[in-house]
């Protein structure tokens, strides 16, 4: 049964009670508030009525890769630590590195010390570029220490530039090294690197398109 307040809403409101005059009423926004507090660990996109509709289907869409990238590090973190070494030689060959397969080798030995990959930017080898991948837990860091010992592997085959690849995390130690070292490195943790799996559909599809329509302006012209 409604109550009396309910029933002279609707009759101020007899076409549509909507959520601009739900948020007039006090309790509603206790609600909002009490649903927000629980729900204040997943991350949710507010879209707001100022973007133009292709903003806002731009910001869903990036908040559903955030979750997908999320989802992609807890899939990778399933899998031996074989797979990350294979999956980073992929990644780099989508992003435009090596060209063709053949110019990418997996050199990861279970144990091994050395190098996990190298990626031949020419036929002839000349130009090449070391990897190194770490699976360890999201909260893991990678340390200073890990990263000299890459270096170490980069000089023994002879080249100075290197990828180092983790789904854990970097210390600042190690950034700062990375930096400061005579060597062209580059460090992706495990954000970044599902982050680049989404951008260039390295272990995602495409589930679904949509097509964003405009008033055709040359029409209206004629």
């Amino acid at each position: 049964m409604l109550s009396e307040r309910g029933k002279s809403v609707l009759q101020e409101h007899p076409e549509r009670v909507d959520l601009k005059v739900l948020q007039q009423f006090s309790e509603y926004q206790d609600f909002r508030t009490r649903k927000s507090e629980k729900n204040a660990e997943k991350p949710v996109t507010v879209v707001s009525d100022e973007l133009s509709p292709s903003e806002a289907v731009g910001a869903l869409v990036e908040d559903s890769y955030d979750t997908l990238a999320a989802e992609l590090l807890d899939r990778i973190l399933l899998q031996p630590p074989a797979f990350l070494e294979t999956l980073s030689l992929k990644l780099l060959r989508a992003m435009g590195y090596g060209g063709r397969e053949s110019l990418l080798e997996h050199t990861g030995k279970p144990g091994d010390s050395g190098l996990d990959g190298v990626v031949r930017q020419d036929a002839l080898g000349l130009d090449l570029v070391g990897v190194q991948a770490k699976r360890y837990d999201k909260d893991s860091t990678v340390g200073r220490p890990d990263i000299q010992a890459f270096v170490g592997a980069l000089q023994g085959a002879q080249t100075s530039r290197g990828v180092f690849v983790t789904t854990g995390k970097f210390s600042p130690g190690a950034k700062q090294f990375a930096e400061n070292v005579a060597m062209r490195l580059r460090l992706i943790d495990g954000m970044e690197l599902t982050k680049l799996m989404v951008r260039y559909n390295v272990g995602v599809q495409v589930r679904e398109t949509f097509d964003l329509k405009q008033i055709d302006e040359e029409t209206f012209e004629e």
